[in-house]
């Protein structure tokens, strides 16, 4: 052998000893695995174990839902083939005229989500006291008075408040007191509105699931009612002062108009307001139909506990054998800047 083949073979010697092996030994990795395989478990145990104490600690939600549709007025395409023919004779009541009591699905559930019905809702049935029902003495009937806490938070904003310049154009509010805008934000997070529409053709009888979680399953289920009792009362207001709009304009009209033909329209046109105004005063839910009406639950929709103490042992036990791995590489690199030798420069 030559001297430049001798060479040659060293340094390929040489290259094997100092590359790192890439072929993963799975007998090596589980020697690793079950030399710390106490570690693994006490941190399985441990995660595992603050799991089931973490959710035994929380409150169980209770979900209420109720279905309802749409209902599209027989009165509407007449009253609107009036208004069309109005019009074309030259009467401008086709802005005027309508159907108040036939609302799309869209329009119904933009209501749900207003302002104005959810803070009808909550001062007409005095939510306050059971939205922040831990602020609220039942006997005394009146708020709690901020006392002595444990929470360093509430000391730290108090400072924050009395630092901070006052912002005058802020709505005062007394402190310790939740008020309506404090009940909407909860409503927010309680109550959730979900429009389904339907599929194949165009429907206007779409479907719309009113649901509210909450702690107590009664109540779950009176706060659904609360919101179609709402919904319906704000309609029936609603189509009967447009109906009497319309019938005040119509009856305006009349003087106007000499053409027997016309007058006969008008006439029909107010008798349609009158129906309107009676059926919003008797008929119950005129401009939508329950289709299921909400019920008290039996059983809670979360915390998943089973669930949740699954997940958290995959999720311990796949961190546990990272930080086993982890410690080995830290340990073997430690144990080779110790044990190798240091090298004349």
């Amino acid at each position: 052998m030559t001297e430049k083949d001798s060479r040659t073979e060293d340094n390929i010697n040489c290259r094997r000893d100092f590359e790192p092996d890439d072929e993963i030994n799975l007998l090596e990795l589980w020697q690793v695995v079950w030399k710390r395989r106490k570690f693994i478990a006490y941190f399985v145990s441990a995660v595992v174990v603050l799991t089931v104490i973490v959710s035994l600690l929380m409150t169980n939600i209770y979900e209420s839902k109720a279905t309802i549709m749409t209902v599209e007025s027989k009165s509407a395409s007449g009253g609107s083939g009036m208004a069309a023919a109005m019009a074309a004779m030259g009467g401008g009541l086709a802005g005027m005229i309508g159907a108040p009591e036939s609302a799309s699905a869209a329009e119904i559930s933009t209501l749900l989500k207003s302002n104005i019905l959810r803070s009808k809702i909550i001062k007409e049935y005095n939510l306050l006291s059971i939205l922040f029902s831990d602020q609220w003495d039942e006997e005394k009937k009146t708020w709690k008075k901020e006392g002595f806490s444990l929470n360093p938070l509430v000391y730290v904003s108090k400072l924050i408040k009395a630092v901070k310049p006052a912002d005058k154009k802020a709505v005062k509010k007394e402190p310790g007191v939740p008020d309506v805008y404090d009940g909407l934000r909860e409503l927010e997070n309680i109550v959730n509105i979900q429009e389904v529409k339907a599929k194949g053709l165009v429907s206007k009888e779409n479907t719309i699931i009113i649901s509210a979680q909450f702690d107590d399953p009664e109540i779950a289920a009176n706060l659904v009612n609360y919101f179609i009792a709402a919904l319906n009362d704000h309609m029936s207001k609603e189509a009967k002062r447009v109906a009497a709009l319309n019938k005040k304009y119509l009856e305006e009209q009349l003087p106007l108009n000499s053409d027997p033909l016309i007058k006969q329209k008008i006439y029909a046109m107010i008798a349609q307001q009158v129906e309107t105004a009676m059926m919003a005063e008797v008929k119950e839910n005129f401009s939508f139909k329950v289709i299921d009406p909400p019920m008290v639950p039996d059983k809670k929709i979360k915390p998943k506990r089973a669930q949740m103490v699954v997940l958290s042992f995959v999720v311990a036990l796949f961190l546990a054998v990272f930080i086993v791995f982890a410690l080995e590489y830290l340990e073997k690199n430690k144990i080779l800047k110790v044990d190798r030798p240091k090298t004349e420069g």
